[in-house]
């Protein structure tokens, strides 16, 4: 899973998802250091201000998912998905990949509306990064068969350390990471319960 023997392109061609996610992350950090470009308006109107949403500016809830506020922050979120991102891609398919990855954002941003007060804003795929590690957990329980026990032994610890750095660190959204976990959880088992009843 961590040791990816693909080239460039072969990579992109297995896991055009994940990668067009990376690809985004990117572009957008990038457009925030052309001069031509009003990054300034770019990064005002993508990131997630609950102000701004109660007011109306749905897309809020979304487009955070995709913007990131400093380099480190862009690495870490970017190089997380692309190391585990690809064993679910190729599991539940690209369509409910995405589905779910975008559901875990979103439900880590609207519990940041509901639950922080109006000032706060934010940015960042952490919600949904810590979506897959949810759904890392539920195949865990419910189809361990396809971890290697290796494998098991390195997701396990990494939820347990994303969960207490996201009380330690400052300015992390800490709603964010716990339903954006929960709901990759959650998500994880109602997918492997209906897969293994055939539903899928």
């Amino acid at each position: 899973m961590y040791i990816r023997n693909e080239g460039f392109f072969q990579y992109i061609k297995n896991y055009p998802i994940v990668s067009t996610i990376i690809l985004l992350h990117v572009l957008l950090f990038i457009m925030n250091f052309i001069p031509l470009i009003p990054h300034k308006y770019i990064f005002q109107w993508l990131s997630g201000v609950n102000l701004y949403i109660a007011d109306g500016q749905f897309w809020r809830l979304i487009t955070p998912i995709f913007v990131h506020a400093s380099f480190p922050h862009l690495l870490f979120n970017s190089f997380s998905l692309l190391i585990f991102g690809p064993f679910l891609e190729r599991l539940v398919g690209k369509l409910i990949f995405c589905i779910f990855y975008l559901i875990c954002g979103v439900i880590g941003n609207i519990a940041t509306y509901l639950l922080l007060p109006l000032t706060y804003s934010h940015v960042g795929a952490s919600g949904a990064i810590l979506g897959l590690f949810g759904m890392y957990v539920a195949t865990i329980v419910l189809k361990k068969h396809m971890l290697t026990m290796s494998i098991q032994q390195i997701i396990v610890p990494i939820v347990v350390i994303a969960l207490i750095m996201s009380f330690l660190e400052p300015n992390v959204n800490i709603i964010s990471h716990i339903f954006g976990i929960l709901s990759g959880y959650l998500m994880g088992i109602v997918y492997l319960t209906a897969k293994k009843k055939g539903i899928q």
